[in-house]
C-alpha cells in the first residue's frame, strides 16, 4: 500500500514537472496569465479540493474513470480515421460538384462569396452527416485491419482482453459520433439547408414550388379553410373562404377577395383579409358583417399551403414534430415525407453502432492479402444500407408503408447481420 502511495506521489510530481516545463517554453504573457489565475482562484481551488475529499462518490460516477489507456488509444484511432475519411471523401465530392455546376454558376452569375459561404459551407455538413454511417464503417474497417495487420489485436487478446471488452472503446466512439450526428441533423443542418436551397433556386435553376391552387385544410376543430390560389413569394392568397361548423351544422361562413400573411408580427397565424364578408347563422336568422380589411387569427402558415421538394429537411426536430402533429389533425395527405424524415434522423444515429459491430467483426482477424478485400466489403455493405434507406422511404411515400417501419428496416436487417458477424468474431 505504501509503495502504491509513493508511486502516485511520484506520478503527480511528474505531471507538475511536465506542465511547468511546457510553460517555460511559451511567451511571458502566458506566464502572467497563469500566475494571475493561480493567485485569484485560491478559494475555488480550496472548494474543489474540499468537495473531492468529502464526496468520494464523484469518482464512481466519473465516466473517465472507466476509460483506460487501451480505450484512449482505440478512440483516438477511430475518431481520427473517421474525420480523415470525411475530409477525403467530401473533398472529392466538392471537386466533382464544382466540375458539374461551374457552367450553371457562370450562367446565372453566382457571386464567389455566395458559392463559398451560402452553398459549399452548408453543402459540407449536409453530405457529411448524410453519409455518416458510410464514414463510420470505412473508418472501422480501415484502422481495425491495420491494427490486425500489425498483430496489435492478437496481442490484446493474448493479454486477456476479451472481444467483448475490445468493443468498449468502439461503442464509446459511436456514442460521441451518434450524439453529434443527431444534434447536427436535428438542430443545426436544417438552418443551413434553407440557405443552400435558396442558393440552388437562384443560381442552379432548381425551381421551388411557390404557388398552390385549390388548397383546402382543417385549421381548427370544425373549421375548414379554402384558398383558390396562393402565391408563396408574396405570401398572399386569392379567393379565400372559412367555414365553421358546430355539431355538423354551419354556423359561420367567411369570404374574402384576398388574404395576406403578416410576416412582421411577433406571433404566428396573423392574416389580413381584404374585401371580406362574414355570414353568421343562428337557426333561421342570419347576421352579415362586411368591410374593407380585417386582421384575424387563422391557425395556418405559408408552410402549410405550399410543399416544395426537400422542405422537410429545413425543419428542426421540434418544428418537424409540431408540423407532423398539426398536419395529422388537419387530415393532410402530404405528411408521410415529414414522418419518414423524423424517424430517419433517429434511426440513422443508431446505424453507427450496428455498422461498427459488423466492421469490427469482419476486420479484427489477421488475414493474408491485407485490408483491400474487407474495405471493398465495407463499401458494398454501406452502399446497400443507403440503398435500403432510399427504397424503404419510397415504399412509405408511395405504397403506404408505415414511416417508422420504413425508417428502421435497414437497421433491423443489418442488426441481424451484425449479430451473426459478432457470433463468428474471434474471442
Amino acid at each position: 500500500m505504501t509503495t502504491m502511495t509513493a508511486f502516485s506521489k511520484i506520478r503527480k510530481h511528474t505531471r507538475w514537472y511536465r506542465m511547468l516545463r511546457w510553460l517555460s517554453t511559451h511567451p511571458a504573457w502566458l506566464h502572467r496569465l497563469f500566475h494571475w489565475l493561480m493567485c485569484h482562484t485560491l478559494w475555488l481551488q480550496r472548494a474543489v479540493k474540499w468537495t473531492a475529499e468529502r464526496m468520494s462518490w464523484l469518482r464512481i460516477v466519473n465516466p473517465f474513470r472507466y476509460i483506460k489507456r487501451l480505450d484512449w488509444y482505440i478512440i483516438k484511432k477511430f475518431i481520427g480515421t473517421y474525420i480523415y475519411s470525411i475530409a477525403l471523401i467530401i473533398s472529392i465530392s466538392i471537386v466533382i460538384d464544382v466540375n458539374e455546376n461551374l457552367a450553371k454558376f457562370s450562367e446565372y452569375h453566382a457571386p464567389l462569396k455566395a458559392i463559398v459561404f451560402d452553398y459549399y459551407l452548408n453543402f459540407i455538413p449536409y453530405f457529411a452527416n448524410l453519409f455518416s454511417p458510410l464514414f463510420v464503417f470505412i473508418a472501422v474497417i480501415f484502422f481495425t485491419s491495420k491494427l490486425a495487420g500489425n498483430s496489435e489485436i492478437i496481442s490484446m487478446l493474448a493479454a486477456g482482453v476479451s472481444f467483448k471488452r475490445l468493443m468498449r472503446p468502439y461503442m464509446i466512439s459511436c456514442i460521441l459520433i451518434s450524439a453529434t450526428s443527431f444534434y447536427l441533423s436535428g438542430y443545426v443542418i436544417p438552418h443551413g439547408n434553407v440557405i443552400r436551397q435558396n442558393f440552388e433556386s437562384l443560381y442552379k435553376n432548381k425551381k421551388k414550388s411557390t404557388a398552390a391552387d385549390n388548397v383546402m385544410l382543417q385549421v381548427g376543430k370544425g373549421t375548414i379553410a379554402y384558398i383558390q390560389h396562393y402565391d408563396n413569394n408574396a405570401k398572399k392568397g386569392y379567393g379565400f373562404s372559412l367555414d365553421k361548423f358546430q355539431e355538423k351544422k354551419l354556423v359561420s361562413h367567411m369570404t374574402a377577395m384576398e388574404i395576406q400573411y403578416d410576416t412582421v408580427s411577433d406571433s404566428k397565424y396573423h392574416w389580413t383579409t381584404t374585401s371580406y364578408k362574414i355570414r353568421k347563422f343562428n337557426g333561421y336568422r342570419e347576421q352579415i358583417e362586411s368591410g374593407a380589411k380585417k386582421d384575424t387569427l387563422i391557425m395556418m402558415e405559408p408552410t402549410d399551403l405550399v410543399y416544395s421538394r426537400g422542405q422537410q429537411e429545413t425543419f428542426t426536430n421540434p418544428e418537424l414534430s409540431d408540423y407532423i402533429s398539426k398536419q395529422i389533425d388537419r387530415g393532410s395527405s402530404n405528411v408521410v415525407q415529414y414522418q419518414v424524415e423524423y424517424h430517419k434522423r433517429i434511426s440513422a444515429s443508431f446505424a453507427s453502432f450496428i455498422l461498427t459491430i459488423i466492421g469490427l467483426s469482419l476486420s479484427a482477424k489477421k488475414r493474408k492479402g491485407g485490408m483491400g478485400m474487407y474495405l471493398g466489403i465495407g463499401l458494398a455493405l454501406s452502399f446497400i444500407y443507403i440503398m435500403l434507406q432510399t427504397v424503404s422511404s419510397t415504399f412509405a411515400i408511395n405504397a403506404n408503408l408505415p414511416p417508422i417501419i420504413a425508417a428502421w428496416i435497414p437497421n433491423l436487417i443489418f442488426a441481424v447481420v451484425a449479430y451473426f458477424c459478432y457470433r463468428q468474431a474471434p474471442n
